[in-house]
């Protein structure tokens, strides 16, 4: 452990109460993290609506 470490765990405790990352970070570090789940949601719907697709065109061409 360096004393850098040790120094970023006493600030980060001293503002929050926890050494955690997930208790110290900014609005903005928690919206983008949201945004980022959220996006990844929307592309794995989007490839499932997109397979979908191709399937029933398939069924309909038979």
């Amino acid at each position: 452990m360096t004393p850098f470490t040790l120094n970023c765990w006493i600030s980060q405790s001293s503002k929050s109460g926890s050494i955690k990352t997930k208790n110290n970070r900014t609005p903005e570090e928690n919206e983008l993290i949201a945004l980022r789940k959220e996006l990844k949601q929307l592309r794995m719907e989007n490839d499932i609506l997109k397979r979908a697709a191709l399937i029933m065109a398939r069924k309909t061409k038979s």
